[in-house]
């Protein structure tokens, strides 16, 4: 259903130059359960006259935006936007809508929206107002951009990132738990970026009872949205003082709620061993979850990667070594090496003395 930018007038690598400029406007926007999208109103001279972005749920929807701030205009102008414009009533009205009363006379998209309440009825709509469309461009970028959104809405999960911190020998804390810091203060900048990216952030009660974490986004400036904390229940009372109390959390049991905990929403997820992982992962995607980042203890990333939940994993080794057995990343015995799962590595960055690994794993522990 694509086709490059051919004519002269739109020539193809003004296009995929716009496009990255819109891609660029979407940094830091966190809009899920809806997607990011960045939007440029360009008149027939090439010039751009409005550019916006997505930024909050039920917020202007950035194609509309954009087309506010042109005004009367946009007439006869070319709208690149990087999703294609929606064509459904939600918490706002259709972006198509907004493009056809504008007198639009071309729109460039980047890539089909998955969402089967729009997926191919937007751009027909424009089609069939006399609109040229053009679709494509720039398409593997703009799926890189917003890959939560992606799997959200093709398979109803989220998007599953677990995050380790390591010693260069492989150990995640020393023999008595400690493990501040195992990384420098880039790779931990780096680490609340990763929580800024996410919807929610899932951690076991073992790691609330030690170390009473936040959860939160601490970056210099910040004022976008915090994860929700989701806290997988085990046997061991929560604390009914834990900081996270006070951040909404959503707790995950096993057949037994957390009795003590009044006021606070638990949600049974029973399985055969504790919390069913995989049934809670489905029901943080139907509540619009898109990303989920754990940040929990060995025993929850392996119960993690054996139910075959996480998509990507974020490894941050410290320029520092252990020298002897500590605490492992993941529970469980390796007993073969015909048990261990390949792995595709992503990329590997530099972190000031430290770096990271960002790879995925192959089927499930």
């Amino acid at each position: 259903m694509s086709r490059r930018v051919e004519d002269n007038s739109f020539p193809t690598h003004r296009a995929e130059s716009l496009m990255r400029r819109a891609i660029g406007l979407t940094e830091g926007t966190l809009p899920h359960p809806n997607p990011r999208v960045g939007a440029i109103v360009v008149n027939p001279d090439g010039e751009i006259i409005s550019e916006r972005a997505h930024l909050r749920p039920g917020m202007p929807h950035a194609e509309a935006a954009a087309l506010a701030d042109a005004g009367s205009a946009a007439e006869g102008c070319t709208v690149v936007c990087t999703l294609e414009p929606c064509s459904h009533h939600g918490r706002t009205p259709p972006c198509v809508d907004a493009i056809i009363a504008a007198g639009v006379a071309r729109v460039i998209v980047g890539t089909l929206d998955p969402d089967p309440r729009v997926s191919g009825s937007g751009l027909e709509a424009l089609r069939a107002a006399g609109i040229d469309v053009i679709v494509g461009v720039e398409e593997a970028a703009v799926r890189a951009n917003d890959p939560a959104y992606f799997h959200h809405r093709t398979t109803g999960r989220p998007f599953v990132t677990w995050k380790i911190a390591l010693t260069l020998d492989g150990q995640s804390a020393a023999a008595d738990g400690t493990a501040r810091w195992i990384t420098g203060p880039e790779a931990r900048e780096d680490g609340h970026r990763l929580r800024a990216e996410s919807d929610a952030i899932l951690v076991g009660a073992g790691t609330v009872i030690s170390d009473d974490p936040r959860l939160d986004v601490r970056l210099d400036g910040y004022d976008g949205p915090h994860p929700r904390p989701i806290i997988v229940a085990g046997t061991r009372p929560i604390p009914e003082t834990a900081v996270l109390m006070s951040r909404d959390p959503l707790i995950l049991t096993g057949d037994q709620p957390q009795g003590h905990l009044t006021g606070i929403e638990q949600v049974s997820m029973g399985g055969a061993e504790g919390v069913d992982l995989e049934a809670a992962m489905e029901y943080l995607g139907d509540l619009g979850y898109a990303s989920v980042l754990i940040e929990g203890g060995p025993t929850l990333g392996a119960a993690a990667l054996s139910g075959g939940i996480v998509d990507r994993v974020v490894l941050y080794y410290g320029a520092k070594f252990g020298g002897g057995t500590g605490l492992p990343a993941i529970n469980g015995a390796f007993r073969t090496i015909s048990e261990a799962r390949p792995a595709s590595i992503e990329a590997i960055t530099p972190m000031g003395r430290d770096f990271k690994v960002e790879a995925s794993i192959e089927g499930a522990f």
